[in-house]
């Protein structure tokens, strides 16, 4: 059966809205719009729900900040609005700016992007050495001793590899196909948001 054919899964959603984002990042044909920016963001939440505890701290922080951003574009219609408005307030980096909302959730996407990548490298790579790899890659830099502690000691309560497809309803076969789709959308994305703060000479280490 062809992939096209297969039910839907929350899997095939979040690359099939990360596509669509694609697609306007590449294409030039607007700016990012904050609202359907945060409806593909949004549904990467069930991810976090999937790993368990390990990532409990990341799922509420992605989600809060999500939620945030949601709300804002009623508002700020676009990405740049957002930095824009922040940039004339002084208030890029404060705590529970836009700015810095939209800088995490941009670390959340990341992470997804790692822990797939990691996933996809072998078979025999277990979910908690592929989040691990990933953590450490994406979101670790920016964290506190003690998040990184809490998140290290969650990794031991990971889903195993096939609970994992099992709970997202994918087989090895799908979820491989699905993964890399998400991959190869959200690395564009990803890009125009870093491209938006360094135009605007932020740095992107923080």
């Amino acid at each position: 059966m062809a992939y096209e054919e297969m039910q839907a899964t929350p899997l095939s959603a979040i690359a099939e809205a990360f596509e669509y984002l694609a697609d306007i990042v590449e294409n030039g044909k607007d700016e990012l719009h904050l609202i359907a920016f945060c409806d593909a963001c949004a549904l990467v939440s069930v991810l976090f729900n999937s790993l368990g505890l390990a990532f409990k701290f990341a799922e509420l922080e992605y989600c809060a900040k999500v939620r945030g951003l949601a709300e804002a574009s009623k508002i700020y219609p676009t990405l740049h609005n957002v930095l824009d408005v922040d940039v004339q307030n002084g208030s890029v980096k404060c705590p529970g700016s836009l700015s810095r909302n939209l800088r995490r959730v941009r670390q959340g996407l990341d992470l997804i992007r790692a822990l797939f990548e990691q996933f996809l490298t072998t078979y025999d790579c277990s979910l908690r050495e592929a989040a691990s790899s990933a953590y450490t890659q994406t979101c670790a830099p920016y964290h506190s001793w003690a998040v990184r502690a809490a998140a290290a000691a969650g990794m031991y309560a990971l889903p195993s590899r096939d609970q994992l497809l099992t709970s997202l309803k994918e087989t090895d076969e799908s979820a491989e196909f699905r993964m890399k789709r998400y991959i190869k959308a959200v690395v564009p994305v990803i890009q125009y948001i870093d491209k938006l703060y360094l135009s605007r000479n932020i740095k992107l280490d923080w």
